[in-house]
């Protein structure tokens, strides 16, 4: 690290909002670079405390059951994904003319001369898989590579890892790219945007323009969904590098500078020398895991990526091939009495479960969760005619319910009170008497979890437990 990085911070008060992943990071590499830090936050429970102590240990001071105040003397607050624009924290940081910004930003400055470019993805659903894939591809190429940010080891970690990288794939939430706004990207992609976090950004317009920071100065290529024109909105509005190109991917016939599907192949109009009359295959919609029609979306956005940076289309088709999709995304748990069952525990939101509901015909739909603003009309309508029942869980299940009475009223549904952990169990049971030979069973939430579970993770091992205890007893 060159000595004008460790002289930026040296002497430097800076607040770390929140005693999490990615603020005890931040507050790690910062006070390793002379910086003196305090830590804030609201909690104060024994884990808390434990995590305190070791900070002090690193002459990092940490103030826990105040997550209000601004340190007297910060001339920085560095805040943690998950705390709210609205926070008094920042309103008070405000007032005192103190900037405040993400655990992004610190990594964007952090960043030596020679640092490895970023290929950044956002978008409401499928950033991970896309980002995962992309890495798959650019390793295939045989370049250094890390799948990073908002998933896996924390960014600031890697940037001042030992580590060297030729390119990264970098994930970035909405949340991350409010607080980050020197970042610059090589080339970067919005997959799509419905509403979410709403609660947090305030308005669909806030969110999608926090999205739409990711194409800010991108340099080769700025990848958007031609099916969803607030994404192509989003390029049109960012100020870029000359000579920085949009680049579109679809389902369909690519138009040039698209990248989209051809007679079962993933094709490419975009990086090749005549885009008018030629297009280069990249790979078949066979070797995309598993062949789900947003799953594909994923695959061309990841494609476009790598092939902005120069991939080349073997390698494509070898990373595609190479890639195995996390658990809990529209992974097959089993099949029991010949019902097809679905653990889709990572569609949190409206958008991703209409993507999970249009994959299958017909289903029995497990969904409930906590709802986090959204409203379920446009995703019942949409998915109706596909289902054969569904099974409601979880706190704010009365919506969904209330949205299938008004569009879809025939369909049958169990509304299940239960919240205990049994509760999953009992979905599952309800859902395997609905369904009929040649059905699936489709948990696909629609929700976020922290209602019943620690994480959509749990909800998704407590499904795939109670469909082994199903299919044990019909061993």
């Amino acid at each position: 690290m060159g000595s004008r990085q460790v002289s930026d911070w040296q002497g430097r008060n800076v607040t770390v909002a929140g005693l999490g992943v990615s603020g005890i990071s931040a507050a790690r590499a910062l006070a390793g670079l002379g910086a003196k830090v305090t830590v804030v936050d609201g909690g104060s429970g024994e884990a808390h405390a434990a995590r305190a102590a070791e900070m002090a240990q690193l002459g990092i001071a940490v103030r826990l059951g105040d997550a209000e105040t601004l340190p007297a003397g910060t001339d920085l607050v560095v805040t943690s994904p998950g705390w709210k624009p609205s926070s008094p924290l920042f309103a008070a940081a405000a007032a005192a003319g103190v900037d405040v910004v993400g655990d992004v930003e610190i990594a964007w400055r952090l960043r030596g001369p020679e640092a490895a470019p970023w290929l950044a993805i956002t978008g409401t659903n499928g950033k991970t898989t896309t980002t995962r894939m992309l890495a798959s591809i650019l390793t295939a190429a045989g370049l250094r590579t890390a799948a990073i940010g908002n998933i896996g080891t924390p960014i600031v970690d890697v940037v001042l890892g030992d580590e060297q990288y030729d390119v990264l794939a970098v994930e970035l939430s909405s949340y991350q790219l409010h607080w980050a706004p020197s970042l610059r990207a090589h080339s970067a992609a919005v997959l799509n945007l419905a509403p979410d976090h709403l609660d947090w950004h305030g308005s669909m317009a806030a969110y999608a323009a926090d999205k739409g920071r990711i194409y800010e100065g991108n340099t080769v290529a700025c990848v958007y969904n031609v099916a969803d024109p607030a994404t192509e909105e989003l390029v049109r509005a960012a100020d870029v590098e000359e000579g920085c190109r949009a680049v579109g991917f679809t389902l369909g016939t690519p138009a040039p500078s698209q990248l989209g599907i051809v007679e079962g192949l993933l094709v490419d109009r975009a990086f090749v020398v005549d885009r008018q009359k030629q297009a280069q295959e990249l790979a078949e919609v066979a070797d995309v895991n598993p062949p789900a029609p947003h799953n594909i979306a994923n695959a061309l956005a990841a494609a476009a990526l790598a092939r902005a940076f120069g991939v080349e289309p073997a390698a494509v088709r070898d990373g595609l091939r190479a890639f195995r999709p996390d658990p809990h995304r529209i992974e097959h748990v089993a099949d029991v009495a010949g019902v097809a069952y679905i653990d889709d525990s990572k569609a949190t939101n409206t958008h991703a479960a209409e993507a999970s509901l249009a994959a299958y015909e017909p289903i029995v739909w497990i969904a409930g969760g906590l709802a986090k603003g959204a409203t379920f009309d446009e995703l019942v309508t949409a998915s109706a005619k596909r289902l054969r029942g569904v099974v409601l869980i979880g706190a704010d299940r009365a919506l969904i319910r209330e949205a299938l009475a008004r569009h879809a009223p025939e369909v049958p549904v169990v509304d299940l009170e239960r919240t205990d952990t049994g509760a999953m169990s009992a979905a599952v049971r309800e859902a395997a008497s609905l369904a009929r030979p040649g059905d699936t069973v489709l948990l696909a939430p629609a929700c976020a979890s922290m209602d019943m579970f620690t994480n959509y993770n749990k909800r998704g091992e407590a499904f795939a437990e109670a469909v082994r205890a199903l299919a044990d007893e019909h061993a």
